[in-house]
């Protein structure tokens, strides 16, 4: 005798609760419903899960319920991170973790670029220095004038100069300049420039330029000296204490600008033959004539050349000193034409 087959069980389906039971029992949250970062790991994609007897059922989340959802399980955008020339940012970690946070990752910095900022930090410590070095010479009184020496004075004794730079003692040497040394020395009427240089710690060396005699003017009973400007420098009572020709304005009946033109004149001659001028006159600026001490004339003409004509009279002088065996003596030495010099 077989078997009977056996029948196949029907699983038991639980009646479904009364209103009064339902509303007895407490509700609770269904254990179906799972968070999705746990299941799915991604943050951007989420399952709402239902649930039957023995099946589950996975289906995506409509968009009605995607924003009735709570704001902590909304997905949040993604955060770009972009790389700088310093640093970057790189993800680690579980790549199912979107929370992953970002790592800084410093690159060294180029060696060229680091012996620059060491150099430009090296450029401002010594700038630095020379001004504080600066500061200390130029403002305070470490290099004050203390000493004036004074030199290249004839007419002029020193002690009247180092008179008119008194105000300069004390002063810090590197603040006194040239300008400073000339408003105070040129009022001197002797004085026609001044040169400076100042020797630390505290000597300050003036070298003074005076005015150069080239006539006397008569005036009465004395003489006024003047230099090459027509600047009158000093008087004298005798003729004698300046080797110089004398002019006679009045006789000659010159203007200003004659009398500057015979100046002028003068005033290229070298000493040497300045010295054996007896007197000086001219009718116009272009009529300038010279007497010798021993009488004999040079006719100059006028003021062009003066440097040229200076030098041929002096060679013709010196060759009327030692004449040729025969020759006429020479009286007149005309150096109104330099290239083309007559005498007489």
């Amino acid at each position: 005798m077989s078997p009977s087959p056996r029948k196949p069980r029907v699983p038991r389906v639980p009646s479904p609760p009364s209103s009064e039971s339902q509303s007895s029992q407490p509700q609770s949250r269904p254990s179906s419903r799972v968070d999705l970062d746990e299941v799915l790991g991604d943050r951007e994609e989420r399952r709402h899960l239902g649930h039957s007897a023995k099946v589950t059922v996975l289906h995506p989340l409509t968009e009605a319920e995607n924003e009735r959802a709570p704001a902590s399980r909304k997905p949040k955008p993604e955060r770009k991170i972009f790389p700088s020339r310093r640093s970057v940012a790189a993800r680690r970690g579980d790549s199912r973790d979107p929370g992953s946070a970002a790592e800084i990752v410093a690159f060294p910095v180029p060696q060229a670029k680091r012996v620059r900022r060491r150099a430009v930090l090296v450029a401002g410590a010594v700038v630095a220095l020379v001004a504080g070095l600066l500061a200390v010479l130029v403002f305070t009184p470490v290099l004050a004038v203390r000493t004036i020496v004074v030199d290249g004075t004839k007419m002029l004794a020193p002690a009247q100069v180092q008179g008119a730079l008194a105000p300069l003692v004390g002063r810090p040497l590197p603040q006194v300049g040239p300008d400073d040394v000339s408003r105070l020395v040129l009022p001197i009427v002797q004085v026609k420039s001044v040169r400076t240089q100042a020797v630390p710690p505290n000597t300050l060396h003036v070298t003074v330029v005076e005015r150069v005699p080239v006539a006397l003017v008569k005036q009465g009973d004395a003489f006024s000296v003047v230099d090459g400007d027509g600047v009158e420098i000093t008087t004298a009572k005798d003729q004698s204490a300046f080797p110089v020709p004398v002019i006679d304005p009045q006789g000659a009946h010159m203007s200003h600008e004659t009398f500057l033109a015979v100046t002028g004149v003068l005033s290229a001659l070298p000493a040497e033959v300045l010295g054996q001028m007896a007197t000086a006159s001219a009718d116009s600026v272009d009529s300038v004539q010279l007497k010798l001490s021993n009488g004999k004339t040079v006719v100059w003409g006028n003021s062009q050349d003066r440097d040229l004509k200076a030098k041929v009279l002096q060679a013709l002088m010196k060759n009327a000193e030692n004449p040729v065996k025969g020759q006429a003596p020479v009286n007149v030495f005309d150096v109104s034409v330099p290239r083309h010099p007559v005498t007489r």
